[in-house]
């Protein structure tokens, strides 16, 4: 434990207890709704709607329209769209239509081949998407665009799948609200008031809403997870290694930053995650044995519903803490799975190593080097922070204040750097001892549902539940499991043992059967 981060948590834990009233009358602001689902073909998963198309139930430009209307009617609220290709796409989807005619006597080539032909979906901007931007929110970058597309997309086009458009995130990735001075501010589709999230905020609230049947994200501190959670979606932070990096921006040549970084796949429905992770995966998926059947009476599952108990820690919601008890019941009592409590008492200093980790990291992407006004060595990061919040600056405050924290190591000592270090590598081990081939540990993905605009700067403290999990290089699940009264969604992810991400996604299917999938915002 430091007693600087602590610090700062007790200082952001002050400004959370002064804001309050602020937020809370945020709260009673009046929301826009969406406008109720036309086609019913949007509630169905991506898996069954391939069927369909390769059977010729439904056309894949029928299913395109239908996404492309969704995705006109609801972004005007959302602000989720950076750039779309609309109109290639509908031609693709003809295209595709023409194929199967033309090879209906094929249906099990197609299947196999491309199991996922003629359904679209999107592409988080970071991600690389051919001659859509890839700016990633940073005004410096505004007019840059991906020259060619980054190898997950590459993965699901050679699958069939048609991509519709890119969607935002915040400047570089650099925070867990999808903010930025080129698109804006992405809202969350249950409630505008409240952030969808970040940095893959712009999948999660088009997928929230009904209007991407699945997309690509990109997580190295929760960004997947986060807005999954916010959301009301799933989404699936994979062992490292196994998705390429090529074509994502900001990337680094450190190793560390490419085994903490990751693309997976967000989507609506559990039962789309394995063949999405399959198809993403490409070579290499045959390593991760995402076919085989997992008898769930052979799990041992550990649950905690907190890190630790600290009095400067952003508190896990009672209503989180319950569901995730009720989940272990669950799986225990209608499964037969052992189920005991967690025996990771290190969590407690997840923001200490995690934050020690990440920051060690060497060659991570300056955010100054990419003016164009100025060299770096005429900018002062603390000047160039205190402008950014009088609208002076041509960065964001969210990627200044990270790049502070990293200029300071986040109060942590470099003495300390190997301390924390060997217990995230003892951490490691540990972890992979206990959980094995078959354990998950079901924990919480955010301390709190979905938070109003802003907040993350009172809260920073609550991603220290998902960040561990990248440092640890384990895979992770966050699923959509219930609404509470003012629809906000409560719901943990499923950790499991490197390599074993197939249990993540077993688990996180049966919980879906208990507590109920993917819903539509309120009308």
């Amino acid at each position: 434990m430091e007693i600087k981060v602590r610090m700062l948590g007790a200082v952001q834990k002050l400004l959370s207890w002064l804001l309050w009233p602020f937020f809370a009358v945020t709260s009673m602001r009046s929301s826009p709704s969406l406008p109720s689902v036309k086609s019913p073909l949007l509630l169905l998963s991506a898996s069954q709607l391939a069927r369909k198309i390769r059977a010729r139930k439904i056309t894949s430009r029928e299913l395109v329209d239908a996404c492309i209307e969704r995705i006109k009617e609801v972004n005007p609220v959302l602000n989720a769209v950076v750039q779309d290709r609309f109109k290639e796409a509908q031609q693709e989807a003809n295209d595709v239509d023409d194929y199967i005619a033309a090879n209906a006597k094929n249906m099990e080539m197609i299947e196999n081949e491309k199991p996922l032909l003629g359904v679209p979906f999107t592409v988080k901007e970071s991600c690389g998407l051919k001659g859509l931007s890839q700016a990633v929110g940073c005004l410096p970058r505004n007019g840059i665009v991906a020259t060619e597309d980054g190898d997950a997309v590459k993965e699901l086009r050679k699958a069939g799948a048609i991509p519709l458009a890119v969607t935002n995130t915040p400047e570089l990735c650099l925070c867990w609200e999808s903010n930025n001075l080129i698109t804006g501010c992405t809202r969350n589709p249950f409630d505008t008031n409240r952030t969808s999230g970040g940095s893959s905020g712009g999948e999660g609230a088009l997928i929230g809403a009904g209007a991407s049947l699945f997309g690509i994200g990109s997580d190295i501190a929760g960004s997947i997870r986060v807005p999954a959670m916010f959301n009301g979606i799933f989404g699936h932070k994979p062992t490292p290694g196994y998705v390429s990096l090529q074509g994502h921006f900001p990337l680094s040549q450190d190793k560390g930053f490419q085994k903490f970084l990751v693309i997976g796949p967000m989507a609506r429905h559990a039962e789309d995650l394995p063949l999405l992770l399959k198809l993403l995966a490409g070579e290499r998926a045959n390593e991760l044995n995402l076919d085989k059947k997992v008898d769930l009476s052979k799990i041992n599952v550990f649950y905690m519903e907190e890190a630790g108990q600290s009095l400067v820690d952003v508190p896990v919601a009672p209503e989180i803490k319950n569901i995730l008890k009720d989940a272990a019941l669950y799986l225990k009592t209608n499964y037969g799975c052992q189920a005991e409590r967690g025996p990771f008492p290190e969590l407690a200093d997840s923001v200490e190593i995690s934050g020690t980790v990440f920051l060690g990291m060497e060659d991570v992407p300056e955010l100054l080097d990419l003016s164009q006004k100025k060299g770096k060595e005429e900018m002062n990061l603390y000047v160039e922070t205190l402008k950014s919040f009088l609208g002076l600056s041509e960065f964001s405050s969210a990627g200044l204040l990270f790049m502070v924290l990293k200029n300071v190591n986040l109060f942590i000592p470099k003495s300390k750097y190997e301390h924390y270090y060997n217990i995230n590598e003892d951490l490691k081990l540990k972890f992979k001892q206990v959980l094995k081939d078959n354990g998950v540990l079901l924990y919480p993905t955010f301390p709190m549902p979905a938070i109003h605009h802003n907040e993350i700067y009172t809260v920073t403290a609550g991603v220290m539940y998902t960040m561990i999990f990248n440092t640890l290089e384990l895979p992770s699940t966050h699923g959509r499991a219930s609404l509470d009264q003012n629809f906000f969604f409560m719901y943990f992810q499923v950790i499991a043992g490197p390599h074993q991400d197939r249990l993540c996604l077993a688990v996180a299917n049966a919980l879906e059967e208990k507590f109920g999938g993917w819903a539509l915002p309120p009308i």
